[in-house]
């Protein structure tokens, strides 16, 4: 009898598309097999009409984002008792909240940069605001939403810019906004509790966002194997994997990290990692001679609920 196996894709999240193209990415590799029965579907007002008549023996979860990324699919899984992919619901809500992750790391002595989270008021000085961030931080600065992922709505500013992309983020409420690291952009995997590996990312833009991570056009150059000393590659994998142990993640990770004046950064942990054909974890796993569908067979093995 074939497993079923529901793959959940797309949703309301900015990062929808992508989420489509990890599952048709997915969906092409599971398909070979002809042990699988196979479906796609992307959670909607009859998300759980659909799960309930598909009955699957687990879901892969590959959304991205918000609803998908932050624990609340996870606890619709749980609550209907079906095994599913990646990390579960405390895990995804802590690992999407920016704050409250950089609060664990910092408890646990992972350095992460500085930052102060800015709340939008209806009267806000804007001279204050600047002379807090020069007192607090210093000019550069990276302005970004609590909770999206893949970069979306990511701003590096200056002083004089500042004020024009923190607007731009009016309707989050509140945003962090975070020193600016310089260096190398160095990820790393985590498969279960193993460390998969890293890779270091150069890319033409200003720094690796959303056009970088997606658009084959923005030409981002992925070095692998990293080029850093034994000492320091083991450094940032075990950061890596230490990251994923206090955010009590299951599956595969991916932690971004800054390198620079031979300090590694955490910027945050990824729970859910993009399965695409431009993708850092299938490429990391393959360097490591596990092809993408022995990945998706790893991951898929890691099924789970109560975690």
């Amino acid at each position: 009898m074939k497993k079923k196996i529901l793959l959940i894709a797309g949703g309301y999240s900015n990062e929808r598309e992508v989420s489509l193209l990890t599952a048709k990415s997915v969906y092409s590799e599971l398909k070979k097999n002809k042990k699988y029965n196979l479906k796609i579907i992307e959670p909607d007002g009859n998300f759980v009409k659909k799960l309930r008549l598909f009955k699957p023996s687990l879901v892969f979860n590959l959304l991205h984002g918000r609803y998908g990324e932050d624990g609340y699919i996870q606890s619709i899984l749980e609550s209907e008792k079906i095994k599913y992919t990646h990390s579960g619901v405390m895990s995804s809500s802590m690992a999407i909240d920016k704050e409250l992750s950089k609060k664990l790391f910092i408890k646990n002595k992972i350095l992460t940069p500085k930052y102060i989270k800015f709340i939008f008021k209806k009267n806000i000085i804007k001279k204050n605001i600047i002379k807090n961030i020069n007192k607090k931080l210093g000019f550069p600065v990276v302005v970004k939403p609590i909770n999206e992922g893949s970069s979306v709505n990511v701003y590096i500013c200056n002083k004089s810019n500042f004020i024009k992309n923190l607007y731009k983020l009016k309707d989050y409420g509140e945003v962090l906004i975070e020193k600016f690291i310089p260096g190398r952009e160095i990820q790393v995997a985590i498969l279960g509790r193993k460390k998969l590996g890293a890779i270091e990312l150069k890319p033409k833009r200003k720094f690796y966002d959303y056009e970088a991570k997606y658009n084959q056009k923005a030409k981002t150059k992925h070095i692998i194997p990293v080029k850093i000393t034994n000492k320091n590659y083991n450094k940032v994998t075990s950061l890596a994997l230490k990251a994923h142990n206090i955010l009590k993640c299951r599956g595969v990770t991916r932690s971004d990290f800054r390198f620079f004046k031979d300090k590694f950064y955490l910027l945050e942990t990824n729970t859910q990692p993009g399965m695409t054909s431009l993708s850092l974890v299938p490429e990391i796993a393959s360097y490591k001679g596990i092809n993408f569908i022995q990945l998706i067979e790893k991951i898929l093995n890691d099924a789970s609920i109560n975690k």
